[in-house]
């Protein structure tokens, strides 16, 4: 069965695209807020913890950085030595990638954000997530904004090509890029 992780902090959109992966066979892989979306609209989802058999913990700080997760994600596909190690440890491929990260900019354009609150919403395991998946955009698709759930259930139903796989990851190494370079600004005024 393919699997997708949707891991959002923007859930604009998410229980539609959750049922059109359902519907295409695919199970859902989940962190925290965005499981509570996806099983209150009544959709399977599997939580990170579960299938990396760890808890989150530290408040969140620690849910997806796991080689149960990345393993996954950065498995060649035309690699048999890769897909070895993933069977070796009994893990499993992850074919799509929906990730979109915290809301940083928000919290910085709010003058009465406490410092310590807003390097909280640094996020760490998204952006690793997200260039993982891009790295490996030959074998999984990689969505950072919602704008492009139903391009890729289009896709999805034709048959991804190379080129939209590209832009996909075009797009997502640029979502990661502002999203450094806006905390590197915000940390230098």
């Amino acid at each position: 069965m393919p699997r997708a992780l949707l891991s959002v902090s923007d859930k604009t959109g998410v229980v539609d695209l959750g049922r059109g992966l359902a519907s295409r066979g695919f199970e859902l892989v989940s962190t925290g807020g965005t499981a509570r979306a996806l099983t209150d609209a009544g959709l399977p989802v599997v939580s990170v913890s579960a299938l990396t058999g760890f808890p989150e913990m530290m408040d969140g700080r620690v849910k997806t950085l796991h080689p149960a997760l990345h393993g996954g994600i950065l498995a060649r596909r035309d690699r048999p030595d890769d897909l070895a190690a993933l069977e070796k440890h009994g893990l499993g491929l992850t074919d799509i990638v929906v990730v979109n990260l915290y809301p940083f900019v928000k919290a910085a354009a709010n003058p009465a954000t406490p410092f310590d609150t807003l390097v909280e919403e640094i996020d760490i395991g998204g952006p690793s997530l997200v260039r993982a998946a891009a790295k490996n955009f030959r074998g999984v698709l990689v969505v950072v904004d919602p704008a492009d759930y139903p391009a890729l259930l289009a896709a999805l139903d034709a048959g991804p090509s190379l080129a939209f796989r590209y832009e996909l990851m075009r797009k997502a190494i640029a979502h990661t890029g502002a999203y450094d370079t806006a905390i590197s600004a915000t940390l230098a005024t």
